[in-house]
């Protein structure tokens, strides 16, 4: 491991216990930052309500860390938009926001989109298909950059059990990001979950980066942010374990594709020879393909849409 990641874990790896929500509140009212908390959704009516509901009574009633709660349903089939509006969030759609620019399907999307409907200084992400919901995943990762002015980004690391067994989740992380971080962006290998959809960001820096519209989103802002913002920029917080909807190995496969696109694109800016996968499912004659197109677009920064920098400027 490279001296700098080693002095960075000494540094900036933090446990969620070790900022009290006392000290994180204190850190809020003099500093007089606000926090929006986002959730893309997606056929999320099982989890949704229960995490909003969390937020709500641990951070917005019972002590006022966060300022706003947004639900964006990226086209939900389920309940998912009535179970997030009943348990008291936001709810927008994602072909509400800057109707001008057609949407695309992808979770980068509509993170991309939900700084046009946010006001938080500070915003963060949580996925809306944890189970056994915890509000220290928002505490934890919005105390460092309430309380340490040099920290831009955070994000959650936790246990991803899987099939009842510790650690063995983040199966893409495993294969995919960890490998591609670990050779071509050493600085970031002390990162636990690179691809992990909890974090927390200042919106200086987020309306600074682009967005791609899919899976890839996580890598790229990671890549991007260390870049633009430096290693000591970023930050890390334990806040135990994750439990949440795994996708079957095919699906993995898409995910992995679009990761390693989302790397390629950064380390080349040049395109991809072929944009897309063949996986292969057993039909009624043998294995039959299934090509599916791997995502290759990615959204500018935000400070650079008109919308956004009128809203800036109003």
């Amino acid at each position: 491991m490279l001296e700098e990641v080693d002095r960075w874990l000494s540094t900036r790896s933090w446990s969620a216990n070790e900022r009290p929500l006392h000290r994180i509140l204190a850190a809020k009212q003099r500093t007089g930052q606000t926090v929006s908390v986002v959730l893309p959704a997606l056929n999320e009516e099982a989890t949704v309500g229960d995490i909003v509901s969390v937020i709500r009574h641990d951070l917005m009633r019972q002590v006022p860390l966060v300022d706003e709660l947004v639900v964006v349903d990226s086209g939900s089939t389920d309940r998912t938009s009535e179970v997030a509006a009943a348990a008291g969030a936001r709810v927008v759609h994602r072909d509400e926001i800057l109707p001008r620019l057609p949407a695309v399907p992808g979770k980068g999307e509509v993170l991309w989109r939900s700084l046009l409907v946010t006001r938080g200084d500070i915003v963060c992400f949580v996925d809306a298909d944890l189970k056994d919901f915890s509000s220290d995943f928002v505490s934890g990762i919005v105390g460092p950059l309430l309380t340490e002015p040099d920290v831009d980004l955070v994000k959650a690391m936790y246990d991803r059990p899987l099939a009842g067994a510790s650690g063995q989740g983040g199966r893409v992380t495993e294969l995919m990001a960890r490998p591609l971080l670990n050779m071509h962006w050493p600085q970031l290998a002390g990162f636990v979950q690179p691809l992990g959809g909890e974090y927390a960001a200042r919106r200086s820096l987020l309306e600074q980066l682009p967005f791609p519209v899919g899976y890839g989103v996580e890598l790229g802002m990671l890549v991007d942010a260390l870049h633009l913002a430096g290693l000591d920029a970023l930050a890390q917080v334990d806040v135990g374990v994750r439990k949440h909807r795994h996708q079957d190995g095919q699906a993995l496969g898409r995910m992995a594709a679009a990761i390693y696109r989302t790397a390629q694109l950064r380390l080349a800016r040049g395109h991809l020879i072929r944009p897309s996968l063949t996986q292969f499912e057993r039909g009624e004659d043998g294995f039959e393909p299934r090509t599916y197109s791997v995502d290759t677009e990615e959204r500018p920064p935000m400070v650079d849409i008109a919308e956004y920098q009128a809203r800036k400027a109003a």
